[in-house]
């Protein structure tokens, strides 16, 4: 299940993470969020260990989104070393998601 990032736990899961983190940056009320909702769960749950599925609600983690210059939802942040090395904007498919974590 991907895990519920905030300010409080955002550097030690990611930004201090071994492993690349995807993270999805949504909004409750975001219909192409809700509907990349279960491709990322799909993910999640298919990573073994190999990397890990973080989501960022922007409403309620306002400083984050504008951190990471977050300007549309969903977002994608793929980090790796705690720098962000791909991004994807907008509903994508389950394909090009697993490419970005190659």
């Amino acid at each position: 299940m991907a895990m519920e990032l905030t300010s409080t736990n955002f550097t030690e899961e990611v930004l201090n993470s071994n492993i690349p983190v995807m993270v999805d940056f949504w909004a409750t009320w975001c219909m192409p969020c809700k509907m990349l909702a279960p491709i990322l769960e799909e993910l999640s749950q298919e990573a073994n260990g190999a990397y890990k599925v973080g989501k960022v609600n922007v409403d309620a983690e306002p400083a984050l989104a504008a951190q990471f210059g977050i300007m549309n939802i969903p977002t994608v942040l793929v980090f790796k070393n705690g720098q962000v090395v791909e991004k994807s904007i907008g509903l994508v498919q389950k394909s090009q998601l697993a490419a970005l974590l190659k």
